[in-house]
């Protein structure tokens, strides 16, 4: 009786395991890759010749053409009127300071007053040397006497004169005591106050002459032979727009301790440039033949320079490499490419960053060949395979 019953029992065991093979079986497998429901579509160009320019990069400051120092002429008089302020712009010849001048007034008319004393007196010792000289051959007065009289009439010609001149120097003194401008500019430093009292020499203004500025830059002097007056030049202030100069002059000597030379540059007019400001600017020297990309060919990762190179091919696909490269100069949207790929590789220039190192592009359309200089550059269509674009 026990035989058949095992039997049972392992008939029952064998049918549970088969029924339990065949749901397995049945069950859908989730791990299968999924459906390719859509494709990333990018481009790839080649390296295109094109012309960029030559510069030398040099950094300096903003300062003033000329500087003019504007200051007391008078010695021992009040300050009674300042008429500017920092910032303002002057004509020549208009008012910037006035003094106290009743003193100065007081003298004029006092050395004015000498000078007609004077004038008399002259006309006096004239008078009295004419008719001496009128007598001369009479006999009536003696050589000594002539000569007298003519002396007296030299003295007084003299004394006239240095009235003169006396009165010429409180007309001068008198005219200093109004400031004006020596030339159109901008008054940049003022230290007048009113009331002071301020002796000979102390300066009041200081004037940017014509409010003209330029750019003083340091080069090196590998570089200096490169530099020629009436290059130009783009300067870019700190904080401020590209300003556009002219190279005047070049500094006849280099410090020997630094080896650059100063270069002085004519700056055109601008509203944010200040004398002071520090700038950067680039030296046009030329032009030449380099190798270029789009700049969005570039992408910038962990501080270098790569780019999505398309590589072998793999079938009916491509694998993208990222590739490191050297750049150079930029201009426009273009960028020069010293090293890191040759004439005839293809880089993905559109969609790059969504990229990754061995993924697989479809080229859907034959590429064009590479791009003559100054010609636009004809991308190929490539389509990232539908496995690689889900990820």
């Amino acid at each position: 009786m026990k035989t058949p019953y095992k039997l049972v029992l392992a008939a029952t065991c064998i049918a549970l395991a088969g029924a339990a093979i065949t749901i397995a079986l049945d069950k859908p497998d989730h791990s299968a890759p999924a459906a390719e429901q859509s494709t990333l579509t990018v481009e790839a160009v080649r390296l295109q010749p094109a012309s960029l320019p030559i510069r030398i990069v040099a950094n300096g400051n903003i300062a003033a053409w000329q500087e003019a120092s504007i200051g007391v002429e008078a010695n021992g008089l009040r300050l009674i009127g300042v008429k500017v302020n920092v910032g303002d712009k002057v004509r020549r010849g208009q008012p910037l300071a006035t003094f106290a001048a009743e003193t100065l007034e007081a003298e004029l008319a006092q050395g004015r007053a000498a000078v007609a004393e004077a004038e008399v007196a002259l006309a006096d010792t004239a008078a009295n040397a004419r008719r001496a000289r009128v007598l001369q051959d009479s006999g009536a007065l003696s050589a000594q006497q002539i000569q007298q009289y003519a002396t007296a009439e030299s003295a007084a010609r003299a004394r006239l004169d240095a009235a003169r001149a006396v009165q010429r120097t409180q007309t001068l003194r008198l005219a200093q005591a109004r400031v004006v401008a020596p030339d159109d500019g901008v008054i940049s430093a003022r230290t007048a106050t009113v009331g002071a009292v301020m002796p000979a020499g102390q300066e009041l203004f200081r004037l940017i002459r014509g409010g003209r500025l330029e750019w003083r830059a340091e080069v090196a002097a590998t570089d200096l032979v490169k530099l020629k007056p009436g290059q130009k030049v783009r300067i870019t202030p700190t904080g401020g727009d590209v300003i556009e100069g002219r190279l005047r002059m070049l500094a006849p000597v280099v410090d020997i301790q630094t080896r650059n030379g100063l270069v002085y540059v004519d700056m055109s007019s601008s509203d944010t440039a200040r004398a002071g400001m520090f700038a950067r600017g680039e030296f046009e020297i030329g032009t030449n033949e380099v190798m270029t990309l789009p700049q969005s060919a570039v992408q910038l990762r962990e501080g270098f320079s790569y780019v999505m190179r398309v590589g072998p091919r793999i079938g009916q696909d491509y694998r993208v490499i990222l590739t490191k490269v050297t750049p150079g100069r930029r201009s426009g949207n273009r960028v020069e490419i010293i090293s890191g790929l040759d004439r005839e590789d293809r880089v993905v220039v559109s969609g790059a960053a969504f990229l990754g190192d061995g993924d697989l592009l479809r080229v859907t359309d034959t590429p064009q060949a590479a791009p003559s200089a100054g010609s636009p550059s004809t991308p190929s269509r490539l389509a990232l395979t539908g496995g690689e674009a889900a990820r």
